[in-house]
C-alpha cells in the first residue's frame, strides 16, 4: 500500500466504478455514534442510580451523579468524533445524519435533563414553604421538559434545513453554529454538577438559579445567534510551537483542575454566542454600515 495516499484513498473500493468506500468503511463512524448512545445511556443509568442513593439520605457528594456527568464529558468527545471520521473517510450517509441524531437526543437531550432533575431540584428541602416550593417543582418540570424539547426542535430543524444562516453573520472565512449546539448545553449541565461536587441542591434560591440556567440553555439551543464551530481547523495541517503549547496547556488543566476548567470552559463557550449577540447590537444600533458581510456556515451543522 502507497504510504502516500490519504486515508480516503486507501479506503476506496477497488471494484467500484465510482470510486465508493469499502462497506467496511462506514462501519467506522457507526462505531463512534454507537459509542455516544450507549454512553448516554449509561448517564441515565447513573443519574437514576444517584437518585436512588440520595433518596437513601445520603445528601452529600454524589460518586453516581459525578459518574453520569463524566460520561455526558466523554459522549460529546464521541460525538466530535464520529462527524470527523465520516467526513476524512468519504463515509458520510443519510442513515450515518439520522442515527447521529437519534443518538444525541438520547446522550444530549434526555441524559442530561434526567441529571439536572434529579440533581438539581429533585431533592429540593421539604421544608420551603409552601406555595413555594410546589410552583418550585413545577417550573422544574416544564423547563427540563423544554430543555429536551429544545434540543429535539434544534436536531430537527437543522436536519431539514439547507446552508443556515445566524441572524449576525461572522467573518466569511470561518464557520458558524446557528444557535448553540446541544453537545455544548449538556457539556454545561455535566460540567455545573461535576463542580459542586455531584451534591444535590436543596436550597431554594439555588434551585432557582438552575432553573434559570436551564431555561437559558433552552432558549440559546432554539435561537438564530451564532457560536463558531471550529470546522474549519484542520487538525491534520502543522502547528506552530504555541499551539502545541496551548494544548498541553489544557490538558494540564483538565488533568490537575478539572472541575474549574471545564466548567469556565464549558460557560466560556456558552457565553460567548451571547457577548457576539450583545457586541453586535451595540455596534448597528451606534456605528450603523450598510453592508454585512455573509458568513460561511457549514451546510452540515446539525447539532
Amino acid at each position: 500500500m502507497n504510504p502516500r495516499l490519504s486515508i480516503r484513498e486507501r479506503l476506496i473500493d477497488p471494484n467500484s466504478p465510482d470510486q465508493r468506500p469499502r462497506r467496511a468503511a462506514y462501519a467506522l463512524p457507526t462505531f463512534f455514534t454507537a459509542g455516544n448512545l450507549f454512553l448516554g445511556f449509561l448517564a441515565i443509568l447513573k443519574a437514576i442510580e444517584g437518585a436512588l442513593y440520595a433518596a437513601g439520605g445520603h445528601l452529600g457528594p454524589n460518586p453516581h451523579f459525578e459518574l453520569a456527568a463524566k460520561v455526558i464529558a466523554f459522549s460529546i468527545f464521541f460525538d466530535g468524533l464520529d462527524g470527523r471520521i465520516a467526513r476524512m473517510t468519504n463515509t458520510t450517509s443519510d442513515f450515518g445524519r439520522e442515527l447521529d441524531s437519534l443518538a444525541d437526543v438520547i446522550s444530549f437531550g434526555i441524559a442530561p435533563a434526567v441529571l439536572g432533575f434529579v440533581w438539581g431540584f429533585y431533592f429540593l428541602d421539604p421544608a420551603t414553604p409552601e406555595p413555594m416550593r410546589s410552583y418550585i417543582m413545577q417550573a422544574g418540570y416544564f423547563l427540563i421538559f423544554c430543555f429536551v424539547l429544545c434540543g429535539a426542535a434544534r436536531l430537527a430543524r437543522f436536519n431539514v434545513t439547507t446552508n443556515p444562516k445566524p441572524r449576525n453573520p461572522g467573518r466569511p472565512d470561518r464557520k458558524y453554529f446557528v444557535g448553540l449546539p446541544i453537545p455544548a448545553a449538556a457539556g454545561l449541565v455535566a460540567a455545573v454538577v461535576y463542580f459542586f461536587e455531584s451534591q444535590p441542591l436543596v436550597h431554594w434560591p439555588f434551585v432557582c438559579v438552575w432553573l434559570a440556567v436551564l431555561a437559558l440553555l433552552s432558549y440559546l439551543m432554539v435561537c438564530t445567534w451564532r457560536y463558531r464551530s471550529f470546522k474549519d481547523l484542520n487538525l491534520m495541517r502543522p502547528r506552530s510551537p504555541i499551539t502545541v503549547v496551548a494544548l498541553g496547556m489544557i490538558i494540564y488543566s483538565i488533568w490537575f483542575f478539572s472541575k474549574p476548567f471545564l466548567l469556565l470552559l464549558c460557560g466560556s463557550y456558552v457565553l460567548s454566542g451571547i457577548v457576539v449577540r450583545l457586541v453586535g447590537s451595540i455596534r448597528r444600533h451606534f456605528f450603523p454600515r450598510r453592508g454585512i458581510e455573509e458568513s460561511a456556515v457549514d451546510p452540515d451543522v446539525r447539532r
